[in-house]
């Protein structure tokens, strides 16, 4: 492709070289350019691409795309583009080169803390269950119809996510729902796709090791609407305090949501069990099988989506009835001692009090609950506590535990939880690092009736110490004990 095409929407602040040459493929990562490639450098938040320019020539870089007047020698072979943002250049440039695949599809994107990943995925076994073509981004994995690639990030770098929406219209899609991270959103990741709708589901505390405050991370998320063409609809929670804050300055179709008050689409609870709620959507009734007030909102904002991009009302709420809990949030596990494990992805301390009353609700002081639980090395420290607090004040046992250490030291982590907890709860607390002796010691503890909550990883089936990925499933854990039991 010209180069000349490729940089056509970007703010180009000087060109020296060639702007007609034919550009092989698109990088920013120097490690994979090749002769005839434009390599970008983005100042990231570990390392600079801009020192990396030297290494991406020598590699035969045909082109480089950069933001700070840093470079002193230039060499002939080389065109040089300089942009005001290389981020949002590299959204640009990286959309365009695969033809803007966002344009081509009915894209929804769904932000806020809690929610994102239930939400998208629904939305997608939704209107694939409807007989529609569908693509899917999201924390668990990425598909493209039925074909799964795996994700290590919430929202990938935006090479990465053009080359899957392109996936997608080359496949036949029609629909694609993605997770969008703050992080994507501030990195500009999402910078220049094309959006149909966005859904916005709360705001809680979480991500303060990146955003400045929670100001700032509000903020991050609202930037998300006012990017929202006209034509697209913003659809936001109307019980969270911050949904009216992302609809202002917004262009888009603004509608709501709401379980508590008057909103576009409103849901009433009638009964709450383990197996699921029965529940109203706009004046209809219907069972849906997932547990909690937070997945009452999760399958409401699904069908006021699915609702807004034009598919049948009736229909939705046949499939709403027929959909299950997405892989690590919510699954439940009995034992054949009469006793239930709770699998979660609950990481936050709203999410963990989410589920924690979810499964108060439909215990109604029938059983115990007994909570394992952790927080994530290099992470946000300021909700250890917080964690650890909630936990222990909505659980009659609590076994605090490693989760992901990364680089921290798994004793420092549970410290920084135990720190805020009372001498007489601490007194009442377990620590035990291991996690799979943290486990076994909480079904050790289990009577008939009682719950067993294990939060904080859910879908993901390994543990990330010292940099590297042991392989460690939560779900699978409960199980390999549950069926010893049966044995026994």
């Amino acid at each position: 492709m010209k180069l000349q095409k490729l940089i056509q929407k970007c703010s180009v602040v000087a060109l020296r070289g060639n702007a007609e040459v034919d550009v092989t493929g698109i990088t920013s990562d120097s490690r994979t350019v090749t002769p005839g490639s434009l390599f970008i450098a983005v100042e990231g938040i570990c390392t600079d691409g801009h020192a990396y320019i030297g290494k991406a020539i020598e590699q035969e870089a045909l082109v480089v795309v950069y933001d700070k007047p840093m470079i002193e020698e230039y060499f002939s072979k080389v065109t040089y583009v300089q942009v005001e943002d290389s981020a949002t250049a590299l959204a640009l440039i990286a959309s365009e080169w695969f033809v803007n695949p966002s344009e081509q599809l009915q894209l929804v994107g769904v932000t806020g803390t809690n929610g994102k990943t239930t939400i998208a995925t629904l939305l997608y076994e939704t209107v694939r269950r409807m007989g529609y073509s569908a693509g899917l981004l999201s924390t668990v994995a990425n598909y493209v119809n039925g074909d799964r690639y795996p994700t290590t990030h919430t929202t990938v770098d935006p090479i990465t996510l053009n080359g899957l929406l392109r996936k997608m219209v080359d496949a036949g899609c029609q629909y694609a729902f993605m997770e969008v991270s703050s992080h994507a959103i501030h990195q500009k990741r999402v910078h220049a796709l094309h959006f149909a709708g966005g859904v916005f589901t709360n705001l809680t505390q979480d991500h303060l090791d990146y955003h400045k405050n929670m100001l700032e991370y509000r903020n991050v998320k609202k930037s998300f609407f006012d990017h929202l063409p006209p034509e697209a609809f913003a659809l936001t929670n109307a019980d969270d305090k911050n949904g009216a804050v992302m609809l202002q300055n917004c262009n888009a179709r603004r509608k709501t949501y709401s379980v508590r008050g008057m909103a576009d689409f409103k849901a009433r609870i009638f009964e709450k069990h383990f197996d699921g709620t029965d529940i109203e959507i706009n004046g209809r009734e219907l069972t849906i099988q997932f547990v909690g007030v937070f997945n009452v909102y999760n399958l409401l904002a699904v069908y006021a989506a699915a609702s807004l991009l034009g598919l049948d009302q009736e229909e939705l709420l046949r499939i709403l009835s027929t959909l299950t809990p997405v892989a690590g949030r919510f699954q439940t596990i009995r034992s054949s001692k009469d006793y239930t494990a709770i699998v979660d992805y609950a990481h936050t301390p709203d999410a963990l009090t989410n589920v924690l009353n979810a499964i108060h609700e439909v215990l109604n002081n029938k059983g115990k609950i007994i909570t394992v639980v952790g927080c994530g090395g290099n992470r946000d420290k300021t909700k250890r506590p917080i964690m650890a607090r909630e936990a222990v004040t909505l659980s009659d046992k609590v076994v605090l535990t490693s989760d992901n250490p990364r680089f921290e030291e798994p004793a420092d982590i549970l410290q920084d939880m135990v720190a805020g907890l009372t001498p007489e709860q601490q007194a009442t607390t377990l620590t035990i690092i291991d996690r799979r002796e943290a486990i076994k010691t909480a079904v050790a503890l289990a009577l008939p009736g009682d719950v067993i909550l294990i939060a904080g990883k859910g879908h993901e089936d390994y543990q990330e110490i010292k940099g590297v990925k042991h392989h460690f499933d939560d779900k699978e854990e409960v199980e390999k004990i549950f069926a010893a039991h049966r044995k026994d």
